[in-house]
């Protein structure tokens, strides 16, 4: 985050940015990797200072049915885990969406200008 801070990718929206960073890097490590240490998780980021940062978790996991979770979206269940993170993630990102099966998570974030409306 100190990279991304400093980069001013998107000035003013480094909460946003970390709260979607860390439900990704949670989802990875524990549903994932399965909390397995031997596993691990790759990052990468793309930052266009000004302009947008684009975030790109993969685990090692064998992925999940990201598109019924997503279609249900989060369940009524409060004892459940499953769903809220990408709820989170899809809350305060531009853009979230899964490949390699579900194992791995894109995001972006735009910097807002203001409306010419």
């Amino acid at each position: 985050m100190r990279l991304i801070e400093g980069a001013q990718c998107v000035p003013g929206k480094e909460f946003e940015i970390e709260l979607a960073l860390r439900e990704a890097l949670e989802n990875a490590l524990v549903h994932g990797n399965q909390e397995n240490p031997e596993r691990k998780v790759h990052v990468r980021c793309r930052c266009q200072p000004g302009n947008e940062i684009s975030i790109v978790v993969t685990d090692q996991g064998k992925g999940f049915d990201f598109e019924t979770i997503v279609r249900n979206g989060v369940t009524s269940d409060p004892d459940s885990e499953h769903g809220r993170g990408i709820q989170l993630m899809k809350a305060y990102m531009d853009d979230v969406h899964f490949e390699r099966g579900g194992s791995e998570v894109h995001m972006r974030k735009l910097a807002r200008t203001t409306s010419h409306s």
